[in-house]
Parts: structure tokens; C-alpha cells; sequence
């Protein structure tokens, strides 16, 4: 039973979701495959500091 639904997963489209560089879902898309980009940044910047103060506050969950 567990095996059908694995194989069903094998036979249904491809989506992808990119949460890197637009590059890799350009590449993605070039080859056929749809893709959807998930515009991401780090809180503050990737400042460890920053994000430790926005914590404090509340501002990160």
C-alpha cells in the first residue's frame, strides 16, 4: 500500500520551491520544471547580534 503511494509520488509533476539565488529556479525552469521563488533574506541582515537584540524584544519567534 505504502509502495503505490511512493510510486504515485514518482509519476506527478515536479514543483520546486527555490530559496536561493534566482539562478538555481532559472535553471530549473530551462529544463522544464516548475518552480516557485520564495524571496527569504536572514533577520537583521544575518547580524548574529542584531538578531539576538530583535529575540529580546520579542521580534523573532
Amino acid at each position: 500500500m505504502e509502495c503505490e503511494k511512493i510510486m504515485e509520488l514518482f509519476h506527478s509533476e515536479l514543483v520546486t520551491v527555490n530559496v536561493g539565488p534566482r539562478l538555481f529556479a532559472t535553471a530549473l525552469e530551462q529544463q522544464g520544471y516548475r518552480t516557485v521563488q520564495v524571496d527569504w533574506r536572514p533577520a537583521a541582515g544575518g547580524d548574529k547580534e542584531m538578531q539576538e537584540i530583535l529575540e529580546l524584544l520579542g521580534g523573532l519567534d
